[in-house]
């Protein structure tokens, strides 16, 4: 990367975007409607269970121009899904902008480890224990959507759902090699505390990115 890109990228002109594809939300609360896709390279909280760990370097994905990607994306859709990798790592408000200025509601699926920027209108918030969430995200989380990899995962669930305003859904979602052991365990819980949902990764079962 030059010095010019790394101006650009700094000032949210250019994005390093991984991929950006049209398909269905298969996550949380809007599971099931068409959503647009853009997924940005670069994260650095590092779970070891993550499933797009190739997203983690931002220097393996092309840059692309913030202002074309989002004409690219409000073609398709007016639903955008912005993710990661860690979308936050970078300024969203070009990006952001012109997908408003043609119309786009936006969301966006975030650990919340990196300061909020651009204009949201749906955050889902998954926190990793890796690196925890500033706190100005928890208020303004509309879901909070905690991945189950191991018992202690629930322990730190309910810490992370006392954090977030009352009108925040709550979803527990298994990690995905370990759903045939926790689900069970989701289904427990949540009996026992029905304040949470359960999120499941359908895409997957949809055989669809």
């Amino acid at each position: 990367m030059n010095k010019e890109q790394d101006i650009l990228l700094k000032e949210g002109k250019m994005l390093p975007v991984m991929e950006h594809f049209y398909t269905l939300q298969g996550e949380g609360a809007h599971t099931g409607k068409a959503a647009y896709f853009i997924r940005l390279g670069g994260c650095d909280v590092g779970c070891h269970w993550c499933d797009v760990k190739e997203s983690w370097d931002p220097e393996l994905h092309p840059l692309m121009d913030a202002v074309e990607i989002a004409e690219t994306a409000a073609k398709h859709c007016k639903t955008i899904v912005l993710t990661g990798g860690e979308p936050l790592t970078w300024n969203l408000e070009i990006l952001t902008s012109k997908l408003k200025e043609l119309g786009c509601t936006i969301h966006i699926e975030t650990s919340g480890a990196y300061p909020m920027s651009g204009h949201l209108d749906w955050i889902t918030l998954s926190p990793k224990k890796t690196g925890l969430p500033k706190e100005e995200i928890y208020q303004k989380a509309h879901e909070l959507k905690v991945i189950i990899f191991n018992n202690h995962d629930f322990a730190f669930a309910q810490e992370q759902a006392a954090k977030v305003s009352e009108n925040c859904k709550l979803y527990l979602q298994s990690e995905w090699s370990k759903r045939n052991d926790m689900y069970p365990k989701i289904t427990d819980f949540i009996l026992e505390h029905p304040e949470w949902q359960a999120s499941v990764q359908t895409h997957k079962y949809l055989n669809i990115p």
